[in-house]
């Protein structure tokens, strides 16, 4: 209990020359450093000038979601007696572009396939992603809605 802190340096290295003197003049690229930990590499998305080959903002915000639920979701399983052998989810973003060129994420979606080593505990496993959900602190913290469509198997 209590709060906790968490940093993070976002650094711009998409200076071609000339900053950014022109819409076109310059790379999105920059680097997410974490003291201690590998940088990731990010930019924009491919369809605002970005390198499909980093990682954007609006993926990483799906990996959060996925991740807290995912992470909750097993703390559940092994306090109520259910042993998860496998886990894994194609979660889905939406986003909507404004005609100013704003926008916002309006969906995600979680689909998990978690595998379970005991078939008499495939319904309380089933169950446990509606308590994940609820406890997830990051889906507790965007304004839009995040579904989830477990799997159990």
């Amino acid at each position: 209990m209590g709060t906790h802190r968490y940093e993070a340096d976002v650094v711009w290295t998409g200076n071609t020359g000339s900053g950014t003197s022109g819409y076109t003049a310059y790379e999105r690229a920059h680097e997410i450093r974490i003291e201690g930990k590998e940088p990731i590499l990010g930019s924009s998305d491919p369809s605002f000038r970005g390198d499909r080959g980093r990682y954007n903002p609006e993926e990483l915000l799906v990996v959060s979601l996925s991740q807290c639920h995912m992470l909750w979701f097993l703390h559940l399983a092994s306090v109520n007696g259910v042993v998860v052998t496998g886990y894994r989810d194609h979660a889905t973003g939406t986003m909507t572009e404004h005609p100013d060129g704003s926008g916002r994420m309006t969906e995600v979606l979680l689909n998990p396939v978690v595998s379970v080593a005991d078939p008499d505990t495939r319904e309380t496993a089933q169950a446990l992603h509606e308590k994940a959900h609820s406890m997830c602190f990051i889906a507790a913290s965007v304004n839009f809605p995040v579904r989830h469509e477990p799997t159990v198997v």
